[in-house]
C-alpha cells in the first residue's frame, strides 16, 4: 500500500496494470480498410489500415505517416482507435473515436508539457489565469467518406454523468473510482493496486457518443497524464488509454491500454434552485 506521498510515473502505473489485466482484444476489421476523415476546420486526412500499422495522408500535404495504432469496441458500430504521432520531434497522442453508424468521428489530441512547463507550480499557475494542469486537449469532430455539413456529428458535451460514482476494476489487482462531480472536473481515488491510497481532482471533459456510451478525458496535474476512455453504463465496461512520460526524464513516452469492468456506486442529485 501507498501513502499520500508515493505518487508514481506513468511508466510505472503501465507495470501495475499490466499483469492479468481486462484489456480488450485488438479489433481486426480495420485491417485493409481505408477512409477519409473530413473534419470540421477543413482538414481531410486520408487513414489506411494494416493488420497493426496505420498509415495517413492530409490532402494538402502537410501531414504524411504511419504508426503502430490500438483499435477496439466496446459497442458494436464505435471504434476506438489510438496512436502516437511523432512529428518535428513533437509527439502527440490521437485517439479517434470512429462512429459508423452516423458515419462520423470525434479526434482528441494530446500532448504532454514540457520539462519546463512541469517546473512551474500550481501556485504561479492559478494566479496567472492558467489551468492546474499543463497537459492539454483539443478535441475535433468531422464525418467519415462524406463531406462535413454542421450538425453532422452527434458527439456532444454532456453533464448526463455528472452526480455518478462508479468504481472500476482494471485488474484482480488495480481498482478505482471515480465522482464526476460537475462538467469540469471530477475526483478519483485508488481503492486497491500500485497507488492504493492516492487521489486527486482533476479537469475532465465528457461527450456523449450516444445512449448510455460517453467518451471521457481527464488531464492530471501532479504527474502530467492524460486519460481517455469510452464509458459504456449499459454493458458496465470502459476500455482507452493512459498517455504521460514514462519516467523523470522527459526522453520518452508511456502509452498503455486501460480497460474495466465497471459498475455504479450510487448517484447524488443536487437538484436546481
Amino acid at each position: 500500500m501507498t501513502t499520500h506521498t508515493d505518487w508514481i510515473t506513468v511508466g510505472a502505473l503501465a507495470e501495475g496494470f499490466a499483469p492479468k489485466a481486462f484489456i480488450l482484444p485488438q479489433l481486426a476489421e480495420l485491417a485493409g480498410q481505408r477512409m477519409t476523415l473530413n473534419f470540421a476546420n477543413g482538414w481531410s486526412i486520408e487513414h489506411r489500415f494494416d493488420a497493426d500499422q496505420l498509415h495517413w495522408h492530409a490532402a494538402d500535404g502537410h501531414s504524411t505517416g504511419s504508426a503502430p495504432y490500438r483499435a477496439t469496441s466496446v459497442r458494436p458500430g464505435i471504434v476506438l482507435v489510438d496512436f502516437l504521432k511523432t512529428e518535428h520531434d513533437q509527439t502527440w497522442s490521437i485517439t479517434l473515436v470512429l462512429d459508423t453508424l452516423s458515419q462520423s468521428f470525434t479526434a482528441v489530441i494530446g500532448n504532454m508539457p514540457s520539462a519546463e512547463e512541469t517546473r512551474e507550480g500550481m501556485y504561479s499557475r492559478a494566479l496567472s489565469g492558467k489551468n492546474l494542469t499543463a497537459v492539454e486537449a483539443q478535441f475535433l469532430h468531422g464525418t467519415l467518406d462524406r463531406p462535413w455539413q454542421d450538425g453532422a456529428c452527434p458527439h456532444a458535451p454532456t453533464s448526463e454523468l455528472v452526480g455518478i460514482r462508479n468504481r472500476y476494476r482494471y485488474s484482480p489487482t488495480e481498482e478505482y473510482e471515480h465522482i464526476y462531480l460537475n462538467e469540469h472536473y471530477y475526483t478519483w481515488q485508488c481503492l486497491k493496486g500500485v497507488e492504493q491510497g492516492l487521489c486527486d481532482t482533476d479537469r475532465c471533459h465528457y461527450y456523449k457518443i450516444t445512449d448510455e456510451l460517453y467518451l471521457f478525458v481527464w488531464r492530471e496535474k501532479i504527474i502530467p497524464t492524460l486519460g481517455l476512455v469510452m464509458i459504456d453504463l449499459r454493458e458496465h465496461r470502459s476500455d482507452g488509454k493512459i498517455f504521460g512520460y514514462a519516467e523523470g526524464s522527459f526522453d520518452a513516452f508511456s502509452n498503455f491500454p486501460v480497460a474495466s469492468y465497471c459498475n455504479l456506486i450510487n448517484t447524488t442529485d443536487h437538484g436546481h434552485d
